[in-house]
């Protein structure tokens, strides 16, 4: 909201020496975020200026030029050059004079043009920065005004103002207006507030028939309860709008378009109240205020001929639509510069119907704005009624006694709340009477009854619904600063949970051992949900979205791999070839038949019972932590004397060994097949025999539709699988200063016999003085027989007490391969 400051200090007292960084602090302290500052960005010299002379000169290319004498105040006149035809000599015209400077930034200075020195510019209102008008120039008896020559045209225009801009939270629509920021102003300073609906001359108008026809509400909610008519005949269409009122609009954001149209603006901007007016020769009867039809067109104002939902509010004449309800009116009924005669219309309608046809419709605007947020209704009337006094002072018009005035007159709810309510809540020793005084400065009323007050809310504040709301309001107030800040002081023994320490844990493994993390969106489309199953191979049941942000992404994924290759594809595509990332996230895993629908949901406003709320747990889907990893490219990039080595499958079970290691727990990797993973090329990660992750190269068809190199390595593993079976104490192996001793084994097996398995059979066999086992070759070939493998393992034995000879060393090895030819009849090789 864009709020200039002279028109602020019409309805509250500004300090004279009133600045931008004091309005905006004052409004902060209150709680609206200062957004920025709108000035006119010009400086002077701008003076009036009279034509004294214009003599019209045609040039070469076609074109005339006005060779003009104008006396700006000063001993004699000065010569300006002017390509505008819409003056002539007397009038009173805008000069901006060598050294000023207009919006642009566009500098002035004596220069020559078509065979003149021109020393100045006379100027347009586009030039001023007071709105588009850039083919005649701005001159001041269209205006109204006659001022003398030589006066300062900076400030006779509102050139010299500027607005303050805040964001103003969707709670808070009485703030979108001069009233709703001034009531602000006086709430954080204490300045007198000077209510613009009190200067409002009260005036009716009856005999306009209006009818509100909404039977069938939508969600359960009227479309419109309050509807003001008011008639202007004979307004002038060619009266131009006041330099005040142009500039007041311009800073505020709004160009200016004709005087009727700027007067409904105006006013809006002044009370928060949209209005629309009608050309009255283009209504057709009265005014309706209906649903649209099926199949029901309207063009609005931009020209567009948009088909209307039946949820859409419309209002009506008696050959049909006029208007988008508190969004745009229709073409039909515009005002024209043929315009003598005006409707004016102000409604109040309900704020979800006016939010859901602008999104709909895609055709936000500065009514719908206000509408959506919530319009007092009971400034509808005084609203109607300044905009006819604008028309008959401007404009020229005559007030007509018919109109119409229907306004909701529901009494608010009240709240009831105790006095101490605030102090308990807040933790501030508020006064009684800073609670029922500052209540009371809001416009509520406030009934007190011992420790109990009975408050009923202003018709501007639909906000101020429970005893919450009205200590928030006190709070804010009173000030913010009275609120200290006291930092809780945890409870001993309290830290972070076993699975939030695993979960940092595996980030800062993976982090070190190179992997960049990333942090997705958790959506994906049904076909990237087929192609990547996640780690139960057979997919299952998804979660669909019943509202979801792009339509062609409604499912909520199940594995974490999709966004994965999603930002790997947009790292590649912008020259990062070597990447490797990794995620924590959440996976969405519903059970098979059980769904949860927005008719399951209980109604807002009350505490649903326990038996409810565990039904609603219960239908939600499981949540799991997964670890994803993705690897494309090379790991070791090429150089002199070392060439590149790509990542592969070993570098996924690689990252997966660092994800149980710092969880805590030993990987077993065993051959699988998985329909997103070469085949050949994928594992099983298990705990225990269980199986928590997948490991594997994606198939080339899936790179290839992703964009991206032949082989990329991915990982994927249940963190809360993992971090359950993780022991309470993690033991810690003592340091060891005995000499360890080597010995390398090769065994020779059938090949369909997994190595996993066979260095789980050494590791059993060779006992408690194996210290570490790993395979290190997987040799087919020359000496080996057809159908068979030799893997060989390289072996480290450690006594804790002694130092091994080279006998025991060999015993232990020796029940290493006993205990694998027992399993799968291997042997030794030669």
């Amino acid at each position: 909201m864009r709020v200039p400051i002279r028109w602020l200090g019409e309805s509250v007292d500004l300090p004279d020496d009133v600045t931008l960084e004091h309005v905006h602090a004052a409004l902060v302290s209150v709680g609206f975020e200062e957004e920025d500052v709108h000035t006119f960005d010009l400086t002077g010299p701008v003076v009036v200026g009279r034509v004294l002379e214009r003599v019209p000169e045609p040039q070469k290319n076609g074109k005339t030029i006005n060779w003009c004498q104008v006396d700006v105040g000063e001993p004699e006149p000065r010569g300006i050059v002017c390509g505008a035809h819409n003056f002539d000599v007397g009038d009173l015209v805008v000069v901006t004079l060598p050294g000023a400077v207009l919006p642009g930034p566009f500098p002035i200075a004596a220069r020559k043009t078509y065979g003149h020195v021109s020393d100045g510019m006379i100027a347009s209102a586009r030039e001023l920065g007071l709105g588009d008008e850039h083919d005649g120039i701005l001159r001041f008896a269209d205006l109204g005004m006659e001022p003398p020559v030589g006066a300062d045209a900076i400030a006779l225009l509102g050139l010299d103002d500027a607005a303050v801009e805040i964001n103003v939270t969707p709670d808070r629509g009485y703030v979108m207006s001069m009233r709703g920021v001034a009531r602000e102003y006086a709430h954080a300073t204490g300045a007198g507030f000077h209510d613009p609906v009190g200067r409002v001359a009260p005036r009716t108008g009856e005999g306009f028939p209006v009818t509100i026809d909404d039977q069938a509400p939508i969600r359960g909610r009227v479309g419109a309860s309050t509807f003001v008519t008011r008639v202007v005949r004979g307004i002038d269409p060619t009266a131009k709008t006041p330099s005040w009122m142009v500039s007041r609009l311009a800073l505020a954001g709004v160009r200016s378009i004709s005087l009727p149209v700027d007067i409904t603006n105006y006013v809006m901007f002044e009370l928060g109240q949209p209005l629309h007016g009608y050309d009255l020769a283009t209504v057709n009867g009265g005014l309706g205020v209906r649903r649209a039809t099926v199949g029901e067109t309207l063009e609005t104002l931009d020209g567009v001929v948009r088909k209307l939902d039946p949820e859409d509010l419309v209002i009506t004449d008696h050959a049909g639509p006029v208007g988008l309800a508190g969004v745009m009116g229709g073409a039909r009924t515009e005002i024209s510069a043929t315009t003598t005669d005006v409707l004016i219309e102000a409604a109040g309608f309900d704020q979800v119907s006016i939010a859901r046809t602008a999104r709909r419709h895609k055709l936000p605007s500065e009514a719908s704005r206000r509408f959506e947020r919530g319009v007092d209704p009971l400034v509808a009337e005084a609203a109607a009624n300044r905009a006819v006094e604008l028309l008959v002072d401007l404009a020229g018009g005559t007030a007509d006694a018919l109109g119409s005035t229907l306004v909701d007159t529901t009494p608010r709810p009240t709240v009831s709340m105790r006095l101490a309510r605030p102090s308990e809540l807040i933790g501030v020793a508020y006064t009684d009477a800073e609670v029922v005084d500052t209540l009371r400065a809001l416009g509520a009323t406030v009934d007190v009854d011992g420790d109990l007050l009975t408050v009923t809310p202003p018709t501007w504040r639909p906000d101020l619904t429970d005893d919450t709301t009205l200590v928030e309001e006190v709070a804010r107030i009173v000030g913010y600063d009275r609120i200290p800040s006291v930092l809780p002081v945890a409870p001993p023994g309290r830290g972070l949970t076993a699975h939030q320490q695993a979960r940092r844990r595996v980030a800062s493994a993976l982090a070190a051992a190179g992997l960049v993390e990333v942090v997705t969106a958790p959506f994906v489309s049904a076909p990237t949900q087929a192609a990547y199953p996640g780690i139960d191979a057979a997919g299952g049941p998804s979660v669909v979205l019943a509202n979801a942000l792009d339509s062609e992404q409604d499912l909520l994924r199940r594995s974490g791999v999709p966004a994965l290759v999603d930002a790997a594809r947009r790292n590649v595509s912008r020259g990062l070839v070597d990447v490797a990332l990794y995620e924590t996230s959440r996976v969405f895993l519903p059970a098979a038949g059980v769904t949860l629908g927005t008719d399951d949901v209980p109604a807002g406003g009350a505490l649903p019972d326990r038996a409810t709320l565990e039904a609603l747990d219960a239908s939600l889907p499981a949540q799991p932590f997964h670890v994803t990893a993705l690897l494309t490219g090379n790991r070791v990039v090429k150089q002199p004397g070392v060439p590149a080595e790509p990542y592969g499958i070993a570098d996924a079970i690689d990252a997966a060994r660092q994800v149980a290691w710092a969880v805590g727990v030993e990987l077993t990797v065993a051959q699988t097949t998985h329909p997103s993973l070469h085949p050949g090329r994928a594992a099983s990660l298990l705990v225990d025999g269980a199986v928590v992750g997948v490991a594997g190269e994606l198939l080339p068809e899936l790179s290839e539709a992703a964009v991206l190199p032949r082989v990329v390595a991915v990982v994927e593993l249940d963190l809360d699988a993992l971090v359950a079976a993780a022991p309470e104490l993690v033991a810690v192996a003592p340091i060891v200063s005995y000499p360890a001793a080597t010995q390398d084994l090769s065994l020779v097996v059938a090949t369909d016999v997994p190595a996993g398995d066979v260095l789980d059979a050494v590791r059993s066999g060779a006992g408690e003085l194996l210290e570490y086992a790993r395979l290190v070759d997987d040799y087919r070939g020359t000496g080996v027989d057809e159908g068979q493998k030799s893997l060989t393992f390289a072996l480290r034995f450690r006594a804790t007490d002694r130092t091994l000879t080279a006998a025991e060393a060999t015993e232990a090895r020796d029940g290493a391969v006993r205990r694998a030819g027992e399993r799968f009849g291997a042997t030794l090789r030669d």
